[in-house]
């Protein structure tokens, strides 16, 4: 049942997408091309609605039964319109921000779903108490934002959402969560489907209605896959969503470098430097697939390995990261400790 509903999702998705073009250009839901654009010219922007139709027809085939289910799918459509009003009148960012609060909530108090603990090794199990409220809404929130600050290039956010609900799919597997593989297996061939037609070169973006979506509901399955677990386990879905989080985190350090606000848009994003480094678009896209996939590789290894291992392995992701980053300037063209560092020592 679940590849019927996985089948339904993905031509679902080819199906809607099409419908979703021509609703976009009808209504004016469309993203015209300016100096922080990387496409030429007028394209529809509400490609999320065909990701959440195509979802919702596979999800409705297998109706899987989970007490978080119903906070889930309301938080869901408060995502989804408030994206849509995004893409159509370009709201506020405090607006957009207040209602991913409201909908982060809803999956807190309907789904009750929150990270009330964690077991350190060496030290046992640590309990948040009321800290475990911010810390559950500090994630739903950022990686719900990180999904839409990579999504710049065509297929690239649909592209990292597919890769990392895969992950997700493949860790609930082994950890025996049947709620958390079939949504997210259905999720990942709704994206896959809309994908067809956002490669580059793309007829359709998602828009905030598809990146704010698949954001959500990525942070919800990941947090609902790996919560109260030991700290190695909570940094799974860290690992699996390595490409969204890392480049919304050296965007924070960069911006903080260059004093501006950590709100302000820019042009050196993880996809705008390696375009600048001579990739082409399309080869841009599919070297941070490849980049997430090395990463969703990781993160299953990290669950089968011992703490000492899975304490070694997280030391040499991070400083892969780290020379990744300071290779390509991520976090601005002259912040290069560790080369630096090493050409110190060379001399």
């Amino acid at each position: 049942m679940l590849f019927l509903a996985m089948a339904a999702a993905f031509i679902g998705a080819i199906i809607l997408t099409p419908l979703v073009i021509k609703f976009a250009f009808r209504i004016g839901a469309v993203d015209k091309p300016n100096h922080r654009k990387v496409h030429a010219g007028i394209m529809p922007r509400i490609g999320g609605l065909a990701i959440f139709g195509a979802f919702l027809i596979g999800y409705a085939i297998l109706l899987p039964k989970d007490e978080h289910a119903a906070g889930i799918l309301i938080g869901a459509v408060i995502i989804i319109a408030i994206g849509f009003f995004d893409d159509m009148l370009e709201i506020t960012a405090k607006a957009k921000a207040l209602g991913q609060l409201v909908a982060a909530i809803i999956v807190m108090t309907v789904g009750n779903l929150q990270i009330d603990f964690i077991n350190l090794p060496f030290l046992g199990q640590i309990d948040f108490g009321y800290l475990s409220i911010p810390i559950t809404l500090l994630w739903i929130v950022g990686v719900t934002n990180a999904i839409n600050l990579i999504d710049g290039l065509d297929g690239l956010a649909a592209g990292v959402s597919t890769i990392a609900l895969i992950s997700i799919s493949v860790m609930a597997l082994i950890m025996g969560n049947t709620f958390v593989l079939v949504t997210a297996a259905i999720l990942a061939a709704s994206s896959l489907g809309f994908l067809l037609f956002n490669f580059h070169p793309a007829k359709i973006f998602m828009g905030d209605t598809g990146s704010l979506f698949l954001g959500f509901m990525i942070s919800v399955l990941a947090l609902l896959g790996f919560k109260n677990v030991a700290i190695v386990s909570l940094i799974i879905p860290i690992i699996m969503l390595g490409v969204p989080i890392s480049d919304t985190f050296f965007a924070i350090v960069r911006r903080i470098r260059m004093k501006q606000s950590i709100t302000a848009p820019d042009k050196s994003h993880l996809h705008h430097c390696l375009l600048r480094a001579g990739f082409s678009h399309r080869q841009t896209v599919l070297v941070i697939y490849g980049i997430a996939i090395l990463f969703g590789i990781a993160a299953v290894l990290f669950s089968q390995a011992t703490v000492w291992g899975a304490i070694l392995l997280l030391g040499v992701i991070l400083l892969a990261i780290e020379l990744f980053v300071e290779i390509i300037g991520l976090a601005g063209t002259n912040y290069r400790p560790i080369l630096n560092l090493v050409r110190m020592i060379g001399k």
